[in-house]
Order: C-alpha cells, then structure tokens, then sequence
C-alpha cells in the first residue's frame, strides 16, 4: 500500500475542538468540549453509552455541526465549511462504523470500491486500489465474496479497507473491536498500529475495550457528562486519583 497523504510535523494539530456544544431534543450533549489531536497520534475515546463519543467522530469528520465552538481538521475549520467544501475535506478522513457498515448485497469488492464509484473514478484505477488496501488488511482473497460470507472480524476489516481508499491523513474508528473475540481484536490493533507506524496515520478510536486502548493509544480522553474528564496517557488514567476516573478504569479492565 503506497504511503498516505500526511500532516507535516509542525503544522498544528490534526485535529482540534475548542468550546464544542451540541444539543439535541433531550438537552445539551456537549457543554463546552475541548481537546487536540496531534499529527500521526492515536487518540483513544473513553465514556459510559451516551456520552458523546460517536458523535465526536461525526463532529470531525464533518458528518454534524456544533451549536457552539469551533471543530478544526487538518487546519481547517470544519464547523462552518459549506457543503461543497465538505465534499472534498470528507475525501481526507476515512470513517470505520460501529459493526462495519457494509452493503448487504455488494461483493466485498463493491464495497471497498464504492466510493470512488460515487467520486466517477476511471475503472482502471479502481481495481488496482481496491486490491492494494485489501491486501493490506490481508483480505484479497475475498474480492468476490458477500458480507454475508465473512466472519465478523473480517467484515471490520473490509470495512477499515473502504476508509483506506482515498488513502487518508486521518481514521476514525467507532468501536472497532467490540463483539470481536480476543484474537481477532488483536488483529484489529496491529491494523491500527501498523497505518500509525507505517503509514503515519492519525486516528481517534472509539472503544469499550481498556486491553485495546492500552495496545494502540498515545492518549486516552473519558468522556462524562458533557466535557472531557480526563485526557492523559494510560498510566496517567490508572494513577488518576479522580473517583469516578478511577471508578470506569476498575470497571473496564
């Protein structure tokens, strides 16, 4: 797989939140969020349901808009981007959903090639690409098969193929190992791992799973009540005197 497009060292955060609030119909989710994520950096985000941290990764890929505060991606500020503009910054960050999100009735290969079917990519690059990011995820035998066909890990990773089409700066995953059992999470993590290492990726991963936080994170952020409890390093986390940090550490493990 050829090297994705970066983030130069030096150029300010990947990804940045300053003031975020959003609300809906049952109250206010967000009351004034801030955190930044650094070039080539994995960001773990930590929170009991419904806190927030799913639609943390639709505020940065530009999926929603605050009510309040500023959402900046890649040097850009996403929060009051016009559509059009969006179409193209979309292009640049790459979004694993929760259970993989796949088409039923597509091949794999369908699939993983649906974007840039939609972007009117020329056929004759799209195979190749296709094959490169399957092959990356060790997946390039199951070109023609259904999702129906693939085991749940494997459908996680068709689905982290498809985000790695455009070749993106920036991943998001939503819980990318939950409901795996524990081999095929590992394997998950050394995905991850290997786009940090190899490819300099900056992700945010969303996830219940403290032995996969531990194996892929720079940084934890927890999520409570509508701001961040605590941003740190694992070991910050478990050496937290913070009760309530404590509490889901002790929880999760």
């Amino acid at each position: 797989m050829s090297s994705a497009v970066t983030v130069p060292s030096g150029s300010g955060p990947a990804i940045q939140f300053k003031d975020v609030r959003i609300g809906f119909d049952e109250g206010d989710i967000f009351r004034g969020v801030s955190f930044r994520v650094e070039p080539r950096e994995t960001m773990i985000l930590l929170g009991e349901t419904g806190t927030g941290k799913t639609l943390t990764l639709k505020l940065a890929a530009g999926l929603l808009a605050p009510s309040e505060g500023v959402v900046r991606v890649l040097g850009q500020e996403v929060s009051n981007m016009e559509e059009k503009d969006l179409l193209d910054f979309r292009r640049k960050v790459g979004f694993v959903f929760q259970e993989g999100a796949l088409f039923d009735s597509m091949t794999v290969a369908e699939n993983v090639a649906y974007r840039l079917r939609e972007d009117r990519v020329n056929e004759e690059e799209i195979e190749p690409r296709v094959l490169e990011v399957l092959r990356f995820v060790e997946l390039e035998q199951t070109l023609e098969m259904l999702p129906s066909e693939l085991s749940g890990g494997m459908r996680r990773r068709v689905s982290i193929a498809r985000a790695l089409i455009n070749q993106p700066p920036i991943v998001l995953y939503d819980s990318p190992t939950a409901g795996l059992d524990p081999i095929t999470s590992r394997e998950i993590e050394a995905v991850i791992l290997d786009l940090k290492k190899n490819r300099h990726v900056t992700s945010v991963v969303v996830t219940h799973d403290l032995h996969a936080a531990r194996a892929v994170a720079d940084r934890l952020a927890l999520l409570h009540e509508g701001s961040i409890r605590i941003d740190g390093t694992f070991e910050e986390l478990q050496r937290s005197d913070d009760e309530l940090v404590s509490q889901f550490v002790r929880q999760s493990s």
